[in-house]
């Protein structure tokens, strides 16, 4: 089950890593569009789109249905509700770090003005 979920997390990050992926999905989130669309949206070369589009479908983000010569582009039904869990978990971590790190350094800063005053009198 682990390695199952760790693939998967393996597959939606490197599919979200790229910033034209990204915007693929946000361009789908507005509306489906064709591949043409797309790659003229994002000034790119068919094939070019066609594996984008191809790393967001195996990542399941993405799903495309060919209707003569067009293949039309939509959300996939993968809502990355998993991926945002574990980032969330980390964020927590991260908040409950600095969090302790604003506290050293405002207890560095009450020392150093206490010490400051003590070397003036």
């Amino acid at each position: 089950m682990v390695q199952y979920i760790q693939a998967r997390f393996d597959t939606s990050f490197a599919a979200l890593s790229d910033a034209t992926r990204r915007g693929v999905l946000e361009q789908l989130g507005r509306a489906d569009a064709s591949i043409t669309d797309l790659a003229d949206k994002f000034h790119m070369t068919l094939t070019g789109m066609k594996k984008h589009v191809g790393v967001l479908e195996r990542a399941g983000l993405v799903t495309t249905e060919k209707v003569g010569r067009v293949r039309t582009c939509k959300l996939g039904l993968r809502r990355l509700e998993e991926e945002a869990a574990w980032i969330e978990r980390y964020r927590q971590l991260w908040d409950s770090r600095f969090d302790e790190l604003d506290i050293i350094v405002e207890e560095l800063k009450r020392k150093e003005k206490t010490d400051g005053h003590k070397k003036r009198k």
